[in-house]
């Protein structure tokens, strides 16, 4: 097994690289026979598809172990199982495929290893920023490799972010939408479509903060560790953590600091 130095920036070798081969020249230049949908409202492109292989016999070769990928556990979803009982790779082959097929620069390439339910170290690669975005547990956050801490959102200030709303089940929906919430809120958009887009944005303070529902752990344990690696805060609605091991589940608010992730889920669902 590589040391932990090593296998960081190994696999940020990897992630770059894959990205170079399968995902980057197919941007703006996907044809209608390479993308098919797979779910209401969802679609996956070859890019997808051979990027998560590429990335699977890759990661495997750095470090045995399973691949859970958001593409092959849409074929095999009992892999979920090896996020909470073993070492495994977690992988999200292509963040924000919508965005990719649309020609916005909002997606990303996501990695992280996981432990028995929890992640130690995570990459999020943007391609057309040209940004790798990497934390390790209990050692902090880097942006290319220099340190970051989140930019602390302004208390004084009401909360601004971004409410994802697709997924809202009705009395949630309700909740946010009381008249008493808009007015405690700063600016609230519908997001970016890409965690691995929003994240960061909390980091570098674009954001207050972000409520997602849908939570499927490619999704957000990337970003999870890289918010918290960097000083930030996430959680449940109901203030339990958001861990690796829980596969899906619903309601994840993250946010610049504890104070604002306090200040806007008394908001949102006081």
């Amino acid at each position: 097994m590589p040391r932990p130095a090593d296998l960081m920036d190994a696999v940020a070798s990897v992630v770059t690289d894959v990205s170079a081969e399968a995902i980057e020249p197919r941007f703006s230049a996907l044809t209608g026979d390479q993308i098919r949908t797979k779910a209401p409202g969802e679609v996956v492109t070859v890019a997808d598809e051979q990027a998560e292989k590429l990335l699977t016999d890759r990661l495997q070769a750095l470090l045995p172990a399973p691949v859970v990928g958001e593409e092959v556990c849409a074929r095999r979803p009992s892999l979920l199982g090896a996020l909470k009982t073993e070492r495994a790779w977690l992988v999200d082959p292509l963040d924000g495929t919508a965005n990719f097929v649309a020609g916005s620069p909002d997606w990303a390439v996501m990695v992280a290893l996981v432990e028995r339910g929890e992640a130690v170290a995570s990459w999020i690669w943007q391609p057309v920023s040209r940004r790798m975005y990497a934390a390790e547990s209990g050692s902090g956050a880097a942006l290319d490799g220099t340190p970051i801490r989140v930019a602390a959102a302004d208390p004084a200030a009401p909360p601004r972010g971004a409410v994802l709303r697709r997924f809202l089940d009705d009395a949630t929906r309700a909740r946010v939408d009381r008249p008493s919430v808009a007015t405690q809120l700063g600016t609230v958009g519908p997001g970016r479509g890409c965690a691995g887009v929003e994240y960061p944005l909390l980091i570098h303070g674009a954001q207050d903060f972000v409520l997602f529902w849908r939570t499927l752990p490619w999704d957000h344990v990337p970003g999870v560790l890289l918010l918290r690696e960097a000083g930030g805060s996430a959680a449940r609605p109901d203030r339990s953590p958001y861990r690796a091991g829980d596969a899906g589940g619903w309601g994840l608010l993250a946010a610049a600091d504890a104070r604002t992730w306090d200040r806007t889920r008394d908001i949102l669902f006081a």
